[in-house]
C-alpha cells in the first residue's frame, strides 16, 4: 500500500548527490514491482519510481561535474534500494544524476531513464552492430518496433532514427499509428487490419536486422518471418510468470539471435554506453516527449502515485509522470 508521508532531509555523502525532484516518470516496472511478485510485505517502506529529473541542491565529498543549480535527469533510482522519484528530495550517486540540457524539459527528463536505456541496449544487441549508438552508428540497417506508440517504441524509434535506421513499427489503431509518425517511423502498420508481414517486405524486401518487441508471445512468428538471417529480436517486455515458444528449426535456419533485456542487470559497460548516448541523443534534441512528438503525456499529483501506478497498469497510452514540485527557479521550456 502507498501511502504520503513526511520524512527527515537527507544529506548526501561522499560520491553522492541530492536532488530536488520536479517530475518523476512511471514505468510499468514500477507497479510490478509494488505487486511484489507474490510478496505479501516489503522488508523496508520503499520509495517508488526509478526515473525522474529535477534539481540538484546539494553534493558530497569528491564530486565533480555537477553542482547544486544544475538541472539533471535521472535513471534506476529506485533499484535495489528504498529510495525512487516519487518524493521531494532524493540522494543518488552522482553518476545517476545526468546533465539535462536548458532546452529540454523537465518532462523529457523524467520520460528517459527505463525506456530510453532499453531501447539503446535493444538496438545495440546485434553480433555485428555498434555497442554504442551515434549519428550513423545503424547507417543501412532496418529495425521493426513492435508497439510504436509505447514509452519503449517511442525512445526505440527516435533512437533508431538518429542513428541512422529505417524504422518500421506496428500499432493497433489509427491514432497510434500518427503518434508513431510524429515520433519518426517511416513505415506503420496497423497489426490488427494489415498483413504484417508483406506489409514490412514491402518496406524491406531483404527482411529486418532488428526487432524491437514488446510482446513477443504474441509476434515471434512474423518476428521470424521478417527477420533476416543472422538478425536479432530483442525482448524487453513481459508479464508476470509470461513463458515464450520458440519455433527451433526456423530460428535455427537463420541463426537468429534472441536477446532479453533487463536495462538494470546488463553489463556496466553496456549501461555507460546507454547512458552516455542517450545523453548525446537529448543534445541533440531528438529525444523530446509530448502528444506533438509522439508520446502524450498524462499527469498526477504526489498524492496520487498509486492512481498513476494504475494508470500505467490499465495501458494508459503515452507516458505517465507525477508531479513533485516547481522548482524556484528554472531555465528551459518547463511551465512554471
Amino acid at each position: 500500500m502507498l501511502k504520503l508521508q513526511d520524512r527527515i532531509l537527507p544529506d548526501p555523502g561522499p560520491g553522492q548527490v541530492r536532488v530536488r525532484l520536479v517530475v518523476s516518470g512511471v514505468n510499468p516496472t514500477d507497479w510490478k514491482s509494488r505487486s511484489g511478485g507474490g510478496r505479501k510485505t516489503l522488508d523496508a517502506p520503499k520509495v517508488p519510481n526509478q526515473d525522474g529529473a529535477g534539481v540538484v541542491d546539494a553534493v558530497g565529498s569528491g564530486v565533480t561535474g555537477v553542482s547544486p543549480g544544475d538541472r539533471v535527469w535521472l535513471w534506476d533510482v529506485a533499484w535495489g534500494g528504498t529510495e525512487g522519484t516519487a518524493q521531494e528530495y532524493v540522494v543518488v550517486p552522482a553518476a545517476k544524476a545526468v546533465p539535462l540540457p536548458d532546452s529540454e524539459s523537465f518532462d523529457t527528463g523524467a520520460s528517459l531513464g527505463i525506456p530510453a536505456l532499453t531501447a539503446h541496449r535493444a538496438l545495440t544487441s546485434n553480433d555485428d552492430g555498434p555497442s554504442r549508438l551515434s549519428p550513423g552508428a545503424l547507417a543501412g540497417r532496418t529495425v521493426l518496433v513492435t508497439g510504436g506508440a509505447g514509452a519503449v517504441g517511442h525512445a526505440a524509434i527516435q533512437l533508431a532514427r538518429w542513428a541512422g535506421a529505417t524504422v518500421i513499427t506496428t500499432v493497433s489503431g489509427d491514432g497510434k499509428a500518427e503518434l508513431a509518425r510524429r515520433a519518426g517511423a517511416e513505415k506503420v502498420i496497423n497489426y490488427r487490419t494489415d498483413d504484417v508481414v508483406s506489409s514490412v517486405r514491402e518496406a524491406a524486401t531483404d527482411g529486418v536486422d532488428i526487432v524491437v518487441d514488446v510482446n513477443a508471445p504474441a509476434n515471434i512468428g512474423t518476428d521470424l518471418e521478417v527477420l533476416k538471417p543472422g538478425g536479432t529480436i530483442s525482448i524487453y517486455a513481459a508479464n508476470p510468470g509470461e513463458s515464450l515458444n520458440v519455433p527451433i528449426r526456423e530460428s535455427m535456419a537463420k541463426n537468429v539471435r534472441y536477446q532479453f533485456i533487463l536495462t538494470y542487470t546488463v553489463t556496466e559497460e553496456q549501461k555507460q554506453h546507454a547512458v552516455s548516448a542517450v545523453a548525446e541523443a537529448l543534445a541533440a534534441g531528438v529525444l523530446r516527449v509530448g502528444e506533438e512528438h509522439g508520446l502524450p503525456l498524462t499527469r498526477f499529483p504526489l498524492e496520487a502515485t498509486a492512481a498513476a501506478h494504475d494508470a500505467v497498469e490499465h495501458g494508459t497510452v503515452g507516458k505517465v509522470l507525477i508531479d513533485i514540485a516547481t522548482p524556484e527557479t528554472t531555465s528551459g521550456p518547463d511551465k512554471e
